[in-house]
């Protein structure tokens, strides 16, 4: 497998020092191509048609969510099989509008749509089985996201069977992410930065630059190159696997650095959900500095809102051991993770872009150290990333007419959370079509240095999470339990 089948940019190519033709060529073409002549514009177009529509509809009192089917959660395969069932026009009407929306991507790119179709089809239907999988509540519990999943059961196909030439025509694994992204946009507009309030805002900026750059710098001490080095030190900073798919993307790293990095946020998320509730507990931390604690130091959404939860459960049992509100650990957890940390996944996003695109494209093409002309940043900017913030400006604006119970009452179930459910069967394409293009040798070959560098980083967040948390800004936290 070639090196330009490892890595998830738009037109680039391998970026060892004898590169330098290769990476010239991939710029050449992006800048001759235009607005609908580059896969980076059409994965724009696509997330913006999803997000006008979306919003066209809300706007009038309706909702996409009949199209952004999502399997229920189940415990037994009768209840999987008939949730299948009983939504099989919803899953029909989302392969259609997906076919046409990729397809139009195809035939604009002058690729094969007779290849694409069938090979998409394909990929589809394996795709709704693996989140019919993800949503079994065992997985859940133990925090299997569905494009984790996706992953495995691709690296399980590819390696122990053969796959047919045309079916890589619909594996576009660039593509994917680059739609998903744009409308992780959608879902996260920069109010919440006001709504978390300015001490929220705070801590998730401390905790995510001082451990992005622990795990960058360790990274990179460790012979990591600077890519996998910054996706890496996302995932830890903002913690979870839409921040390293998104800066995976931003960066043009290679699809087998975002997978190992994928893997180690979700091995950290399911620890940290035992972990942190258990030394909350032992420390005798109220409600909401646990929460917020979590908040900080949880690495993904799903595992933190388990590790609060679970916590609240506890303090509303132990009879007055533990102090506060059950309810304000999940508050607590909300302010400092779902909201003032995910924020920062564009901020992470939009200035790497530009590092690796100013400085880390020309140094790893062989090019003289020299101030870059605007023509050539533009041409090798990942245009996807500009879609992110448009979207997430678009959603800030329509969430600026709302209060924050507003904004999650009415804005979210009918219109970000369709949106979410759209993004995460990007992702889960995006995924499966790695999982099913990579050997397992090309995992593997990342070594332990991925590992240490990223458990450096977990070491510093956990202490200065609780540092924060417990103490610089406790009362805060503590006010969240008297409802001031």
């Amino acid at each position: 497998m070639s090196d330009q089948h490892h890595t998830l940019p738009s037109g680039a190519q391998p970026r060892d020092a004898g590169s330098k033709n290769a990476a010239a060529a991939g710029t050449a073409t992006q800048r001759g191509g235009g607005l609908f002549s580059t896969e980076d514009w059409w994965a724009v177009w696509v997330g913006f048609v999803v997000i006008v529509a979306a919003y066209a509809l809300f706007a009038s009192g309706g909702s996409i969510k009949w199209l952004a089917v999502a399997p229920a959660k189940w415990s037994s395969i009768g209840q999987a099989v008939h949730d299948l069932a009983a939504h099989a026009l919803n899953y029909i009407a989302l392969f259609a509008v997906f076919a046409v929306l990729f397809g139009a991507s195809v035939v604009a790119l002058k690729q094969r749509l007779a290849h694409f179709l069938p090979s998409f089809l394909i990929l589809f239907v394996g795709s709704v089985l693996i989140f019919t999988l993800g949503a079994w509540v065992s997985a859940a519990k133990y925090n299997l996201e569905p494009p984790l999943v996706a992953l495995a059961l691709g690296l399980i196909v590819s390696n122990v069977f053969t796959l047919p030439q045309w079916f890589s025509a619909g594996l576009r694994v660039e593509f994917y992410i680059k739609v998903g992204i744009v409308l992780l946009g959608a879902t996260l507009p920069f109010t919440l930065l006001v709504w978390a309030g300015p001490v929220a805002v705070a801590q998730a900026s401390i905790v995510s630059l001082v451990t992005f750059f622990v795990i960058f710098f360790v990274a990179t001490r460790l012979g990591l190159e600077r890519r996998f080095a910054a996706v890496l030190g996302v995932g830890g900073a903002v913690c979870g696997v839409s921040a390293a798919i998104a800066i995976a993307g931003a960066v043009r790293a290679k699809r087998e650095q975002a997978s190992v990095a994928i893997t180690l946020v979700i091995a950290w998320a399911i620890v940290m959900i035992f972990v942190l509730p258990f030394v909350s507990r032992s420390l005798g931390l109220s409600t909401a500095l646990a929460g917020a604690w979590i908040g900080t130091s949880e690495f993904a959404d799903a595992a933190g809102i388990a590790a609060a939860q679970a916590y609240g459960d506890f303090a509303k049992h132990a009879g007055g051991a533990i102090a506060g509100a059950p309810e304000a650990s999940l508050q607590a957890f909300t302010l400092m993770k779902v909201v003032g940390r995910d924020i920062w996944i564009g901020i992470w996003a939009f200035v790497l872009a530009i590092v690796a695109t100013t400085r880390w494209d020309a140094r790893d093409a062989g090019a003289v150290q020299a101030k870059a002309d605007a023509g050539e940043i533009w041409a090798r900017f990942p245009k996807f990333v500009i879609g992110f913030v448009v979207a997430s400006a678009l959603v800030t604006w329509i969430a600026s007419h709302y209060s924050l119970a507003d904004y999650r009452k009415v804005v979210t179930p009918e219109f970000v959370a369709p949106i979410t459910a759209l993004r995460t069967w990007a992702f889960i394409f995006c995924f499966l079509s790695i999982g099913l293009t990579t050997r397992l040798r090309v995992l593997t070959a990342t070594g332990l240095k991925p590992f240490l560098a990223f458990t450096a980083g977990v070491a510093v967040n956990i202490a200065i999470g609780y540092a924060l948390s417990a103490h610089v800004f406790a009362p805060y936290w503590h006010s969240l339990e008297q409802g001031t």
